[in-house]
């Protein structure tokens, strides 16, 4: 059936998901962005996912958050809500990775929704 294809990257973005909701849910929405980043990698490590953090990328001296199993870039953001700017970041992020799948996730919300961002020209 067409309309029955997987998730690019569905079971590690499972994974992920999980360990950005049980960071939302022990800081709730008004901590630190650094705050949910050394929580999360926290929770990385104790649940077994590789990762790097704080990567610089590209020459714009922009740094990414984390990179998760070396497929998955992340992006945190706490503040009030998400700008377009924000998904643009991510997608250069994701054009000079080369990679196709990125996680855009803003923890000041009440209710944590990450945002799956594709690249479609990136390597598969």
């Amino acid at each position: 059936m067409q309309g029955d294809k997987e998730f690019l990257y569905g079971n590690l973005t499972y994974k992920i998901n999980g360990i950005l909701y049980a960071v939302h849910r022990e800081l709730g929405p008004y901590a630190r962005e650094k705050q949910y980043g050394d929580l999360a990698e926290t929770k990385f490590i104790s649940e077994g996912v590789p990762y790097q953090r704080e990567i610089r990328v590209g020459e714009s001296g922009n740094i990414l958050d984390f990179i998760a199993y070396g497929l998955i870039p992340l992006e945190f953001k706490a503040k009030p809500f998400l700008t377009k700017e924000d998904y643009y970041q991510i997608q250069r992020y994701l054009q000079i990775l080369n990679l196709r799948l990125g996680l855009l996730v803003n923890f000041r919300t009440r209710r944590l929704i990450p945002k799956r961002i594709l690249h479609p020209l990136g390597h598969p």
